[in-house]
C-alpha cells in the first residue's frame, strides 16, 4: 500500500508540474522554465519550512492555534535575531510565500514584491554563519525577464500563474509525505531538461540508478560516515544520494561540494535546502576545484563521489605552481592540458581519508591512454589506490551515448590486487537509452563486495600482472567477453552437405528424365 501511495503521490506531483509547463510554454524556453519553477519551489519551501518551525514552537509552548503568516510584521520582527542563529534565515509574515500569492491577482507590482522579498530572505542572512548558503541564491529568477512577456503586465500575468501552480502542487506537510515530495519535483525537473539543447545533462545531472551505484559502492559496510564530499557536485544529487542511503544523521559533520557553473552552483544550494539539510550541514563552495579548491580546512573526507565533466581543458603545465601542488606531485606528472580527467582522480585520492572510498565516472580513454595518463595510472597501480574499475552500459547519461567507466579509490585496501567488473550487459533499454535497474545495481555491488573472479564479469588481477599490461586499465584486457556465437559440429555441418548436394544430384537426375520424356512425345 505504501509503494501504490508513494507512486501515487509522484503521480501526481508530476502532473502538476507538466501541468505549469505548459501553462508557460512558448513564453520560457525550458531550461529557463526550470530555473522558474525552481525557485518558486524553494520560495514557497523554506517559507513553509519557516512558519512551520515557529508554529510548531508556539503550539508546543501551549498556543493551539498560533499562525506566523496572521502575525503583524513588527511583531515578527522581535525574533528576527535568535531565528537567524537557528534556521540560518529570516521571513516576514507578510513576505512568505502564502502571503504574496494571496495578494498575487491584485498586484500590479509583482514582480517588483518578488524581488525585494527574494532580496530580503537574502539581506537577512547577512553577517550570520549562513551568508554563503544564501547569498545569490535567487539570482536566475529574473522577475523582470523579458522572456516571462513583452510588458510589465504580462510577466505578472505569468508570475501569478507560476505562483498558482507551484502553489497547487500536493506537497501536504513535507515531513508527512511518503515522498520527499519538494526534492523529488527537483528531480523530476532536472530529468524533464537534462538533454536541453546546448545544456549538456553530464554538466547539470546524474540519473539516480546511476548516483545511487556510486553511492552504495563509497559507503559499502558503512552505517555512517564523517563527511561525504563531491569536487564537481553539479546540482548535488550525488550528495544527497548519500544522505538518502545512510540517512542525513548518519553522516555527521555533513556534505561538502564544488561547483564550477554560477548557476548550477546556486541550483545545488538550493536542492540541499529542499532536501531539508540544515544550513550548518553543508559547505558547497564556487570556483575550479583544480586550480582554486576550496576546502583545505575539510579534507579528508570519508565518502567522495563524483561525476566530473569528461575531458576538459585545464591549465595543467601552464600553472607552474601545480607540479608542486601536493594533490598532483605525488605522481610526479600532470594530466595532460587537453584531458583534466585525472586531475580530479588525483585530486580525490588527496582529500581521501584513510579508512575511505572514493567512487568516479570516468571517461574510458584515461583507462589506457599513454604519455602522461599512463604515468598517473602507474603511479596509482604501482601504491595499490586503485581497488576496483567497473566497466557501465553505454547510453546511461543525458547527452552522451559513449560507455563511462567507475574507478574506486582506496588508501587502505586489504591485497595487492584491482578488482575489474563487466557491467556493460547490466541494464534494460528504455526508449532509446539504457537504464540500470535496481537488481542490475545489486548485481554489481554484490559482485564488488565479493571480490572474486566470475567467468565472463569478474577479474580479481594481481598489480603486477597490471604492470606487465603495460598500465592498462581497460576491463576488457582482463575480463574475456562471452561468446555468444552458436557452436558448430564441422563434422555434421560437412555430413550435412553431403547430404544436400546427393540430394540435388538425384533431383537433377529426376528433373532430367522429366525434360526427356516431354521432348520425346
Amino acid at each position: 500500500m505504501a509503494d501504490n501511495r508513494k507512486e501515487q503521490e509522484r503521480d501526481e506531483l508530476h502532473r502538476t508540474i507538466w501541468g505549469i509547463a505548459n501553462d508557460l510554454r512558448g513564453s520560457v524556453d525550458g531550461w529557463d522554465f526550470k530555473q522558474y519553477v525552481l525557485g518558486m519551489l524553494f520560495y514557497r519551501y523554506i517559507s513553509e519550512n519557516f512558519a512551520n518551525y515557529i508554529n510548531d514552537g508556539e503550539r508546543e509552548a501551549g498556543d493551539a492555534t498560533f499562525d506566523y503568516a496572521q502575525l503583524s510584521d513588527s511583531d515578527a520582527e522581535q525574533a528576527r535575531d535568535d531565528l537567524i542563529k537557528t534556521k540560518g534565515f529570516f521571513i516576514l509574515p507578510s513576505q512568505l510565500f502564502c502571503s504574496v500569492r494571496s495578494r498575487a491577482p491584485l498586484d500590479e507590482n509583482l514582480n517588483e514584491t518578488l524581488e525585494a522579498v527574494f532580496q530580503a530572505i537574502e539581506d537577512s542572512a547577512k553577517g550570520s554563519d549562513s551568508e554563503a548558503n544564501f547569498s545569490g541564491l535567487f539570482d536566475d529568477i529574473d522577475v523582470n525577464s523579458n522572456k516571462l512577456g513583452g510588458t510589465v503586465a504580462e510577466r505578472n500575468k505569468r508570475l501569478v500563474k507560476l505562483m498558482n501552480g507551484v502553489g497547487d502542487m500536493k506537497l501536504g506537510d513535507y515531513r508527512d509525505n511518503t515522498i520527499d515530495a519538494f526534492g523529488d519535483a527537483y528531480e523530476y525537473l532536472m530529468g524533464m531538461y537534462a538533454s536541453n539543447a546546448g545544456k549538456s545533462g553530464g554538466e547539470y545531472f546524474t540519473p539516480q540508478e546511476v548516483s545511487e551505484l556510486l553511492t552504495r559502492i563509497a559507503v559499502a559496510g558503512k552505517t555512517e560516515v564523517n563527511k561525504v564530499y563531491d569536487p564537481a557536485c553539479g546540482s548535488g544529487s550525488l550528495l544527497l544520494k548519500a544522505a538518502k542511503i545512510l540517512g542525513p544523521g548518519n553522516i555527521r559533520q555533513g556534505f561538502y561540494g564544488q561547483e564550477i557553473n554560477i548557476t548550477t552552483y546556486n541550483l545545488c544550494r538550493i536542492n540541499m535546502f529542499l532536501h531539508d539539510i540544515d544550513y550548518d550541514k553543508f559547505d558547497i563552495a564556487h570556483g575550479d576545484t583544480l586550480i582554486s579548491p576550496q576546502h583545505w580546512d575539510d579534507e579528508p573526507f570519508e565518502a567522495i563521489v563524483s561525476n566530473p565533466p569528461y575531458s576538459i581543458r585545464w591549465e595543467g603545465s601552464d600553472n607552474a605552481t601545480l607540479i608542486n601542488d601536493p594533490r598532483f606531485s605525488p605522481a610526479g606528472v600532470l594530466a595532460p592540458k587537453s584531458k583534466a580527467d585525472l586531475a580530479f582522480i588525483m585530486h580525490s585520492l588527496s582529500w581521501l581519508a584513510t579508512d575511505g572510498t572514493a567512487a568516479i565516472v570516468c571517461f574510458p580513454g584515461v583507462m589506457y591512454r599513454g604519455g602522461a595518463e599512463k604515468q598517473i595510472r602507474k603511479y596509482l597501480i604501482d601504491n595499490n589506490f586503485i581497488d576496483c574499475i567497473i566497466q557501465l552500459p553505454d547510453n546511461l547519461f543525458y547527452g552522451t551515448t559513449i560507455a563511462t567507466c567507475i574507478m574506486v579509490l582506496k588508501k587502505s585496501k586489504r591485497d595487492n590486487h584491482t578488482l575489474f567488473l563487466d557491467a556493460s550487459k547490466q541494464c534494460v533499454k528504455i526508449t532509446n537509452s539504457n537504464k540500470l535497474t535496481q537488481d542490475n545495481i545489486q548485481t554489481i555491488l554484490t559482485a564488488y563486495l565479493d571480490r572474486a573472479d566470475k567467468p565472463h564479469f569478474a577479474a580479481l588481477v594481481p598489480n603486477d600482472k597490471i604492470a606487465g599490461q603495460d598500465y592498462n586499465l581497460s576491463v576488457s584486457t582482463y575480463v574475456e567477453q562471452e561468446d555468444t556465437r552458436e557452436v558448430i559440429d564441422i563434422q555434421q555441418l560437412n555430413a550435412e552437405i553431403a547430404q544436400i548436394v546427393a540430394r540435388e544430384q538425384q533431383l537433377r537426375e529426376e528433373l532430367d528424365k522429366i525434360i526427356k520424356e516431354i521432348e520425346s512425345e
